[in-house]
């Protein structure tokens, strides 16, 4: 009995924000509202033989920790969800993906950092 094989990764993409799952079964999620840094690059010479090559989108948190979105598992709702990012231009981001190599480049960071949360005093 012959199945459809299993990918070695799925994204899903919600309005809270973006996971992504492997085979090996580990897990990246980053909510949107964490988001600061939006990198795109490719495998270039790490590609595997046999293997197509792949961009990647990466997305990344004040710590540096992100989710990393080949180019291949995205959808109209990621892109759509991207261009909330403030001033995100998805010209520069097609830009990046059509001229991608091993090494990332950065297209888009957020303006300001986010503010931290006021201290709330209970009683």
């Amino acid at each position: 009995m012959h199945g459809n094989p299993v990918p070695d990764t799925y994204v899903y993409v919600t309005e809270e924000g973006v996971t992504r799952h492997y085979a090996d079964g580990s897990v990246e999620a980053l909510a949107w509202e964490d988001v600061v840094e939006v990198r795109v690059g490719g495998l270039g010479d790490q590609d595997p033989p046999g293997q197509p090559e792949d961009v990647f989108i990466v997305l990344l948190d004040r710590e540096g920790e992100g989710c990393v979105v080949p180019h291949s598992a995205t959808d109209a709702s990621f892109l759509a969800r991207l261009r909330y990012l403030p001033d995100f231009d998805l010209d520069r981001l097609s830009t990046a993906v059509e001229s991608a190599r091993s090494d990332y480049v950065v297209v888009w960071r957020s303006p300001e950092p986010p503010s931290p949360l006021p201290d709330l005093e209970y009683d």
